[in-house]
């Protein structure tokens, strides 16, 4: 599984040239033909000599910019084209390629050094620092095109994982090892909601993180940074950044080079780690790209036609063994708010939480913003939750639809156009959707508001009054962005 290359040194004859540059997409001339995945390079500026040296294998990039080598270039083959030509595509900037210029094979697939002192760190696709601070020691490395390990190694779910947010150990609970999106359009929170799940796991349940930014904009790692930093969790945290402007190849492979890091991290360390993508739609974009510049057919709504395969191979390797595990929180963006769409289809058929997020909650100030009736997890059953949990998400689940339903007769005709029952019905509903509301601790410095966690026994509690009716006299303003009801006088 891990493939080292300070093992052997690369070939000191080019296995070909390049032939044809199409902006990221190069076609190779081999003398020998290299596999799928495998990682070759090229340079400027290299000398002729019989006896200069290449870049030691330890730099992840390919070849490190020292003896001759002023500019390299990493490619990943990604088309057999015929006996002697393949398509690769670069994963680096392609100004100063040119026709001609030899290709060397790096003997390996694309892989990143691995290492206990990754934690706290700001990496690249290959392992580089992005923090400023020292590179991680090269000593072992991990190939990021990894396999999952044997069904007779790995583990089911587990229990439920508390996050102390409200709405989401009630309604749609996170699994242990399970996996997780969080759906939703732009602008309604996915990367707040992630950055809190984050918080928990670091403090609740002493775990560690990994945090793969998939076309993230410069402007959101760096802010990301400084909140996980302030937060105080970026000890116990890894951040790994394909950035937006960078070539799609990177953007298509940096989620499996964070999940390269998770892996290690459960295998070496028997670490529980919680696995944060952001976001696995700009993951599908870049395979979509990539296929594109590949000369694929595309398939249903101008998706590539390996839609279901690529997400597929990332999500089949989050899974959790004997010696650790991994839990998944995935955002995912909606386009245009359609849940049809064949990107969102493909990756909620791997999920075992789906949390949605909606513009109307949004609207309405209702944050975090989770549609209570679209959320779910395979967890909501009597036999897992228990009884008490099970009816009472239910009881608030059936208020809330309720409410939903009478939205448009209220608006027209008014509350007290209603029957005293469901006035009743949809004044604790309202009080109910108000309480689900929670200030968080990663937008505390920016709300003015300390962030609260709340117990899921307390949560319980509290929503079963509501149910019963011992706040029918509260006003509502006291139930909105506040933790616990103790100590709320009627």
């Amino acid at each position: 599984m891990s493939d080292s290359f300070a093992t052997e040194r690369p070939r000191t004859d080019p296995i070909g040239i390049i032939t044809e540059v199409h902006g990221p997409v190069v076609v190779i001339a081999c003398d020998r033909l290299p596999p799928l995945h495998q990682a070759l390079f090229s340079a400027l500026d290299l000398h002729k000599s019989a006896g200069s040296e290449f870049g030691p294998r330890s730099d992840p990039g390919g070849v490190k910019a020292r003896d001759g080598f002023h500019q390299s270039y990493l490619f990943e083959v990604h088309q057999h084209l015929d006996r002697r030509r393949v398509r690769a595509i670069t994963l680096h900037g392609t100004s100063g390629l040119s026709r001609g210029m030899p290709v060397y094979d790096t003997g390996s697939p694309l892989h990143v050094p691995v290492s206990a002192a990754c934690l706290g760190r700001l990496l690249n696709i290959f392992g580089e620092p992005l923090d400023g601070g020292l590179p991680l020691p090269a000593t072992e490395f991990r190939n990021v095109h990894g396999h999952p390990p044997p069904l007779s190694e790995t583990l089911g779910m587990g229990d439920k994982l508390a996050t102390g947010i409200k709405v989401i150990d009630l309604l749609c609970p996170f699994v242990k090892g399970g996996k997780t999106g969080v759906f939703g359009g732009a602008g309604v929170g996915k990367t707040v909601l992630i950055m809190e799940f984050m918080h928990a796991v670091a403090k609740l349940h002493q775990g560690v993180s990994v945090f793969a930014g998939v076309g993230e904009r410069i402007r959101e790692g760096h802010e990301l940074w400084h909140e996980v930093r302030e937060a105080g969790v970026l000890p116990q945290t890894l951040l790994i950044f394909g950035q937006m402007n960078e070539s799609p190849g990177v953007r298509f492979r940096i989620g499996l080079s964070a999940l390269t890091y998770a892996e290690y991290l459960r295998d070496s360390l028997g670490k529980e780690v919680l696995f944060v993508m952001d976001n696995v739609f700009r993951f599908v974009q870049a395979g979509s790209e990539v296929s594109s510049l590949l000369g694929r057919m595309p398939a249903t709504v101008g998706y590539q036609p390996t839609l279901t395969s690529e997400v597929a191979e990332m999500q089949d390797r989050i899974l959790s063994t004997r010696r650790g595990g991994i839990t998944s929180v995935q955002a995912v963006y909606v386009p245009a708010d359609d849940m049809t769409d064949p990107a969102v289809s493909a990756i909620l058929s791997h999920l075992d939480t789906t949390v949605i997020l909606s513009r109307n909650q949004a609207g309405k100030g209702i944050y975090p913003a989770v549609d209570p009736l679209q959320s779910g997890s395979r967890l909501m059953d009597r036999h897992t939750l228990g009884s008490r949990h099970y009816e009472i998400a239910e009881g608030v689940r059936e208020h809330l639809a309720r409410y939903r339903e009478l939205e448009d007769i209220i608006a027209m005709l008014g509350v007290e156009e209603l029957s005293a029952k469901d006035r009743k019905v949809v004044m604790r509903a309202r009080k109910l959707q108000r309480y689900l509301t929670q200030p968080f601790w990663t937008t505390a410095s920016h709300a003015g508001t300390a962030g609260v966690s709340v117990t899921l026994e307390q949560t319980l509690t509290d929503c079963d009054a509501f149910l019963r009716g011992d706040y029918d006299e509260l006003p509502e303003e006291q139930c909105y962005m506040r933790g616990a009801m103790a100590g709320v006088v009627i």
